[in-house]
């Protein structure tokens, strides 16, 4: 038995932020500059009382609707990535199962993964199909990384937008999932952290300050070393993308598209450029949507869907927070 994915949807909250209301808030930046330093163009950005789980369920229920051939009754398994959870508990899986209507004899649960996360899901989606315990899991990916800004944080509020994904993985569908390649160092957590809020520091707190730049700093806001990550990515993406072919069996001249996790164009482009691809095989689609973490795997998927550009190998890539990464080839029919 093998494992395909059947239907991918994806949703992006109604509110825009362009380029143009962040030289406002910013003005000591260009329109030009942010676009050509991180390739986005506007980002989608939740209301206050939006969440991630408001968005999954609006994804998964409009993957239902565009599909009238999959059934809601025919799930027997959710898994919801986010590190953007309504609650601590219950999991927010269990939420969606009972707003989306999918009955309760399906399982459910929450992981927290952030760029390399919808790669992870394949692989557990996978597994649940190939080992007989589901067939048909509805992997969703949602995140609103946007709520963990600082307000003055000029850097991240360039790159990061919200986003929701929903994909049906069955024992038949339109692309077959190959084999993984999967990684994690710890030793990188500190360089892309929300430090407090959760067991180990629960209580905020209040430091914040800013840096020759006016750059804010603080433990109750999202930080992020863009240097260290750079260096992470450009030393492990090589390895995986290699690990990946060789655990699928094919070379580079096989594959017809890759598709990294859309961190920023000019991390991007590095990374091409260091791998040796061509640029009409490598899809970058982020100036209207922005890096949307987890989800930006699957949208671009669905959008090179919708464009045609998915035959035969595609590999897949997502790396980032953790650190994490993993790769997968996908076999288009």
């Amino acid at each position: 038995m093998n494992a395909y994915i059947k239907a991918l949807s994806f949703v992006l909250p109604e509110q825009v932020v362009t380029n143009e209301e962040l030289v406002a808030d910013f003005p000591e930046w260009t329109v030009e500059k942010i676009a050509g330093k991180v390739g986005v163009n506007q980002r989608h950005v939740v209301k206050e009382n939006e969440t991630a789980t408001d968005l999954a369920i609006q994804a998964a229920n409009k993957l239902f609707t565009e599909n009238k051939e999959i059934k809601r009754e025919d799930i027997d398994f959710i898994l919801f990535c986010t590190q953007s959870p309504d609650y601590f508990l219950p999991s927010s899986a269990c939420i969606i199962q009972d707003k989306v209507g999918i009955p309760t004899s399906c399982g459910a649960f929450d992981f927290n993964l952030g760029c390399s996360g919808y790669v992870y899901g394949l692989a557990v989606a996978k597994g649940l199909i190939m080992g007989g315990i589901a067939k048909n899991v509805l992997l969703l990916t949602a995140e609103t990384y946007t709520k963990y800004l600082h307000s003055r944080d000029k850097g991240n509020k360039t790159i990061f937008g919200d986003a929701a994904t929903a994909t049906i993985v069955s024992t038949d569908g339109f692309a077959e999932i190959g084999d993984f390649a999967l990684g994690t160092n710890g030793a990188g957590a500190e360089n892309l952290i929300v430090r407090t809020g959760a067991s180990r520091n629960p209580n905020k707190a209040g430091d914040l300050s800013f840096d020759e730049n006016g750059n804010p700093h603080s433990s109750d806001f999202l930080f992020m070393n863009g240097a260290e990550i750079f260096s992470f990515t450009q030393k492990n993406v090589p390895i995986v993308v290699k690990e990946t072919l060789e655990k699928n069996s094919i070379n580079m001249d096989d594959v017809s598209l890759f598709l990294f996790h859309q961190a920023n164009t000019y991390m991007l482009n590095f990374l091409r450029k260091k791998i040796k691809i061509n640029p009409e095989r490598f899809y970058i689609n982020m100036s209207e949507v922005g890096n949307t973490v987890s989800n930006s795997i699957p949208i671009g998927l669905a959008e090179a869907k919708m464009k045609n550009l998915l035959v035969g190998n595609v590999l897949i890539c997502g790396f980032g927070v953790g650190y994490s990464w993993g790769g997968c080839v996908l076999i288009f029919k």
